[in-house]
């Protein structure tokens, strides 16, 4: 990224309207009972001098929450997975380097305006949420439970399905809250990948109709994150910019190095950055399982990938540094441990380019 591009600072609106406050105020009781089950662990106070240095419209995050592992790095003990993932919210959007998180289980099964209220009830109003198109929208492919197509999906990019299932309810939970929709397109079969015009068109026409969705000024960022490098290249730029979209940065084995995934960035320029580091390329295309073994109990940074930190924590410094909104989500698979991943990229952001790698 160009530094020279790089300079007002971004102010995010926080108020939520009154209907969905309302919204969460009905979930809001049996979440603070909850709540009080899991506290912050102290450690994460050491980071808040360093948090107020970095760039005000950057976020960085988790993807999913649910991890005993984190330990004295974002709770004051272990829990039980269940207990986290219904509980952990509270404590874990208090440590300052925590300002967004993603949801990850919308992908997997639509959830409710109301699940995600609960989910809102646990945060504060400057706390954002990235959440995923449910991928009976985003995959073209129906799929069996261990992943396996089954045959194809009809519902491939249904704009009505899109807004119906995603946008709606995840508006009406979170209200203000909402940061980013994520529209995750899985690994496409050969037929699709032979046919991008036809991809891009019906791409294009769910892209509007979420467009229309969302309440005109809403500072809502709509993202196209994509499986296959095929899609790469300024046919998709021009689909996303048609539609005030923006492309995530996937950086995961299926696809190329984030220095070759940047030209898209640029050719969208300015606009915000969505980053999900989800997967350690050391794994391969399909090496999740083999990473979950090796990082688990992800309380460690066991595969260190110092080039895609530091290229991340420049272009970070870029946009962000440019006042444009930045949400950085990280997994465990990326390193080993989310949190210690993001405690080495917010080093690196703040310190600069010349001592980025000492981070």
């Amino acid at each position: 990224m160009q530094g020279n591009l790089f300079e007002e600072p971004l102010s995010l609106p926080t108020d939520p309207p009154a209907a969905v406050a309302a919204s969460r105020a009905d979930a809001a009781p049996a979440t603070r009972r909850g709540a009080a089950r899991v506290r912050p662990a102290p450690a994460g106070e050491d980071w808040r001098v360093l948090a107020q240095r970095l760039p005000a419209p950057l976020r960085f995050g988790v993807s999913t929450w649910s991890y005993p592992g984190w330990d004295k790095l974002v709770w004051d003990g272990e829990y039980a997975p269940g207990v986290l993932s219904r509980h952990g919210l509270e404590a874990y959007h208090r440590h300052p380097l925590l300002r967004t998180v993603c949801v990850d289980r919308s992908f997997w099964r639509p959830l409710t305006a109301g699940q995600y209220a609960a989910h809102a009830a646990q945060v504060d109003d400057d706390f954002r949420f990235v959440v995923k198109c449910p991928a009976s929208v985003t995959d073209a492919q129906v799929r069996g439970d261990e992943g396996k197509a089954l045959r194809p999906n009809p519902d491939f990019l249904d704009p009505l399905l899109a807004v119906e299932r995603f946008v709606q309810p995840a508006l009406a939970g979170l209200g203000a809250r909402l940061g980013v929709l994520v529209f995750q397109l899985s690994p496409l079969p050969l037929g699709w990948l032979c046919r991008p015009t036809a991809l891009l068109d019906g791409l294009g026409r769910m892209l509007a109709a979420v467009r229309q969705a969302l309440p005109a000024h809403a500072p809502v960022i709509v993202a196209v994150e994509v499986r296959d490098p095929e899609c790469l290249g300024q046919a998709l730029v021009d689909t996303l910019g048609a539609h005030g979209a923006t492309f995530c940065l996937g950086l995961h084995g299926r696809m190329p190095p984030i220095e070759e995934q940047l030209p898209m960035l640029r050719a969208l320029w300015p606009g915000p950055l969505v980053c999900r580091w989800t997967l350690n390329r050391i794994f391969g295309p399909y090496g999740y399982a083999d990473a979950q073994k090796k990082h688990g109990p992800f309380d460690a940074i066991v595969s260190e990938d110092l080039h895609t930190r530091a290229v991340l924590a420049r272009t970070i410094r870029g946009i962000a540094g440019a006042g444009q909104p930045a949400y950085v989500i990280v997994s465990n698979d990326a390193e080993g441990c989310a949190p210690l991943s993001i405690q080495k990229l917010a080093l690196a952001v703040d310190a600069g380019p010349q001592d980025e790698s000492r981070a």
